[in-house]
């Protein structure tokens, strides 16, 4: 049972690993990349290393994804 959820989770990531890089909307692309690093941290701690699941969801997940959605509001401000 845990091999499926993992094996499903991992689907997961590459399915909006795909989206991210196939969307032409920034902030879409940039919400599923943030979403894979969701996905990867979840499958980390089915895998039994919260450490690591805890450092991917701040980090991955959570921070890189608030810089660049700040990131690309600002530079589509500055264009128009």
């Amino acid at each position: 049972m845990l091999e499926l959820l993992v094996f499903l989770l991992c689907g997961s990531i590459l399915a909006s690993g795909i989206l991210a890089i196939r969307l032409s909307n920034l902030m879409a692309a940039m919400v599923s990349a943030g979403l894979s690093s969701l996905f990867a941290a979840v499958s980390y701690v089915l895998l039994a290393a919260p450490d690591v699941a805890m450092a991917e969801a701040s980090i991955g997940s959570g921070l890189s994804t608030l810089i660049f959605l700040y990131a690309i509001r600002k530079t589509s401000d500055a264009k128009e």
